[in-house]
């Protein structure tokens, strides 16, 4: 008899899938920052685009809650203003074993929220007007537990490390096909005397230096989407209630209305995309690769097909 998945297993297979995925790339960073290397004659270049990339992802890592929130109009509350939703959250925080985090609403009247911070201790969950307004408690509830498994499962501090493998990877083909352009691979061959192995290794460079950022990226909406599917399920099962959340979800990506405060830099964040395309459409291969959410479909397939036993 197959036995039914249950939203342990489902979790559990999702971090396999993603820290799979996050070797995978340090693997291909290596690759591809080795490659270039011997193609410029030059490992020190290496070495400085990666300690250029750390540090600005270290940077954006610390004040990146302060800048989405900015970005977003978010306004924090408190427990006297916002009694209900406050009482909420604390009651799942205590559930989860997690710390209280800021809360922040922004007015907005598409349903939507988002989680950052870059830790537990220092989180931040903001949901819209139009969340409060639209949702049933259960689904609500629904929400504000996925977005506290993102805290939990320190997804914040994974994106980071992402953003530094990404940034290393276009930083490096960037650098590489100006370096190209300017004659650098001639003038290395003709230091080197044969050139043959040099020229072989230009081209892959070449052709890597073209390939390697879409790749890149490639990997990293693929890691960003496991991740929302983890937070589905550790969200569910922390609300013992799939049902909530699928209903949540539903009706999010099922609003006509836009959200005007998101761009593409901030709509990862989100728990459904902000940007209202193909919801109802069936996702191609290609175009799903390029997504930073999974279709809604298969989430809610996804959390319908748990059970909590």
């Amino acid at each position: 008899m197959t036995k039914m998945p249950t939203l342990y297993t489902h979790s559990d297979s999702n971090k396999r899938k993603t820290w799979f995925l996050l070797s995978g790339f340090f693997v291909f960073v290596i690759l591809a920052g080795y490659v270039f290397s011997i193609a410029m004659n030059d490992s020190a270049i290496l070495y400085f685009v990666v300690i250029l990339s750390s540090l600005m992802s270290i940077g954006s890592y610390w004040w990146s809650d302060k800048i989405v929130l900015a970005m977003s109009d978010a306004k924090q509350i408190s427990h006297d203003s916002h009694k209900d939703l406050y009482n909420l959250v604390e009651n799942l925080c205590i559930t989860a074993g997690l710390p209280l985090p800021r809360i922040y609403i922004i007015d907005d009247t598409a349903p939507n929220a988002f989680a950052t911070g870059r830790d537990p201790q220092h989180a931040v969950i903001a949901v819209t007007s139009g969340l409060l307004m639209k949702l049933e408690r259960s689904e609500l509830e629904g929400v504000i537990a996925h977005e506290l498994s993102h805290v939990g499962n320190r997804d914040i501090l994974l994106a980071t490390i992402v953003t530094v493998l990404v940034g290393v990877i276009v930083l490096l083909a960037d650098w590489f096909r100006r370096w190209t352009f300017w004659g650098g691979g001639r003038r290395s061959s003709d230091e080197k005397g044969s050139g043959q192995f040099q020229l072989i290794v230009t081209v892959i460079a070449i052709v890597l230096s073209i390939l390697a950022p879409l790749f890149a990226y490639m990997m990293q909406f693929a890691i960003s989407r496991k991740r929302e599917f983890l937070a589905d399920a550790d969200g569910a099962l922390l609300t013992r209630y799939p049902e909530g959340l699928a209903r949540a979800l539903e009706k999010i990506s099922a609003d006509e209305e836009p959200l005007e405060v998101a761009n593409r830099a901030t709509a990862h964040l989100y728990i459904a995309s902000p940007f209202k395309t193909d919801t109802d459409k069936k996702v191609g291969f290609f175009a799903k690769a390029f997504m930073t959410h999974p279709p809604i479909k298969e989430r809610v397939a996804a959390l319908r097909d748990m059970n909590v036993d």
